[in-house]
């Protein structure tokens, strides 16, 4: 589905220097991935490069196979073809933010169902299933305010899901869950995952929630460097 080799990711200068190496990184359909590292080590960098909304700074491959057929991401980067970025972003790549990113004035079911609408897909009761399952059916017609953080959470991972996307992608989605709520939303979300056959990438700093659940690591480990800045590398299969 994507296949990443020598990408670089690089902010500051100097002591301040923050890069990121991926190697060789390799996703496939079904895949479910705990991307783990310490505070700071450029876990939502990673997600945010594959979810196409941060660009690399150099890359020998960065290609994501879709539907349609490979697309070359680099080029697309190179080229500064954001309208077709965007286009495979929203069609094949459902992302879950840390803070949830739930919309204040939509209720709980335009909230989840967005990601459909903006598609033009029909109304075929995915935003209902998807809101059962998730044990979020009962607050439908509710603002994200009235909701608890568990709650919230799973709306979102709802939202994530709405459009079947091939690569599910969430960014620490129980930080402020206690431990009961972070595993029933983290099974939550895998299951229907799971069901939708698409890959997840899941930044988390609970290890031993992820190797509950089975999850693949995929490691940062960093380094500093003889300038004082710091080289971040994705430890992936090989």
């Amino acid at each position: 589905m994507m296949s990443l080799r020598a990408v670089r990711k690089t902010r500051g200068e100097g002591s301040q220097r923050y890069s990121l190496v991926i190697p060789h990184l390799e996703l496939a359909a079904g895949q479910q991935w705990a991307l783990v590292g310490p505070s700071g080590s450029g876990k939502s960098t990673v997600l945010d490069l594959l979810a196409l909304v941060l660009s690399p700074d150099a890359s020998q491959r960065f290609e994501f196979a879709s539907p349609a057929g490979h697309v070359d991401v680099s080029g697309l980067w190179r080229d500064a073809r954001r309208n077709e970025l965007a286009q495979l972003r929203s069609r094949q790549i459902g992302y879950v933010l840390q803070t949830g990113g739930l919309l204040s004035y939509l209720n709980v079911r335009d909230n989840i169902g967005l990601p459909r609408k903006l598609l033009g897909m029909s109304d075929d009761g995915t935003v209902e299933r998807l809101a059962g399952q998730l044990e979020v059916g009962e607050q439908l017609n509710k603002k994200p305010q009235q909701l608890s953080v568990g709650q919230r959470q799973r709306v979102s991972c709802a939202r994530a899901l709405a459009h079947n996307p091939q690569l599910l992608l969430a960014d620490e989605p129980t930080a402020a869950l206690d431990p009961l709520n972070a595993m029933r939303v983290m099974h939550q979300l895998l299951a229907r995952a799971r069901e939708q056959g698409a890959c997840c990438v899941i930044a988390t700093h609970d290890e031993a929630l992820a190797e509950q659940l089975g999850l693949q690591p995929l490691r940062i480990a960093c380094v500093r460097d003889a300038d004082g800045g710091v080289t971040a590398t994705l430890e992936g299969e090989r």
